[in-house]
């Protein structure tokens, strides 16, 4: 049930993002700069440090997508996050297992915690993009 609502918001993220025109997809939209391709980007470090235990280094950061990095590299780049994290999701035997191996100064949460979590993140920013891709070119809906 956990991986079957994270997978719906995954893919409802991924939806708002298709066919958008580039310039819409980094046109900051709202006043704290927010866009479209940024929250891809942001999601897909997520991903990796909820499930895999990477950090970043500038979380704020992580929600701009570079300059260089076309929308296609960037979608690319969250499948694979995705991806990654449903290995260590399905090598998971039981939830109340730590999530990932942790790392200095810190424990992993539990597969169960990281999922619950990782499914509100996605959710609230799938909601994000809902708001920005209406403002971008007016498609609402999934």
């Amino acid at each position: 049930m956990l991986t079957g609502f994270l997978d719906y918001l995954r893919g409802s993220v991924l939806a708002k993002v298709d066919g958008v025109p580039e310039h819409d997809l980094r046109a900051p939209r709202v006043p704290s700069g927010t866009n479209l391709l940024g929250l891809v980007e942001h999601l897909a470090h997520v991903e990796r440090f909820v499930f895999l235990g990477e950090r970043a280094r500038d979380w704020q950061a992580t929600f701009h997508a570079a300059p260089d990095a076309s929308p296609r590299d960037v979608v690319r780049g969250y499948r694979e996050a995705v991806a990654a994290a449903d290995r260590a999701i399905a090598a998971c035997q039981d939830l109340d297992l730590p999530a990932h191996p942790g790392g200095p100064g810190g424990s992993a949460p539990s597969m169960r915690w990281a999922l619950v979590h990782m499914i509100e993140e996605t959710g609230r920013h799938a909601g994000h993009l809902d708001i920005l891709r209406e403002l971008a070119d007016g498609a609402t809906g999934r």
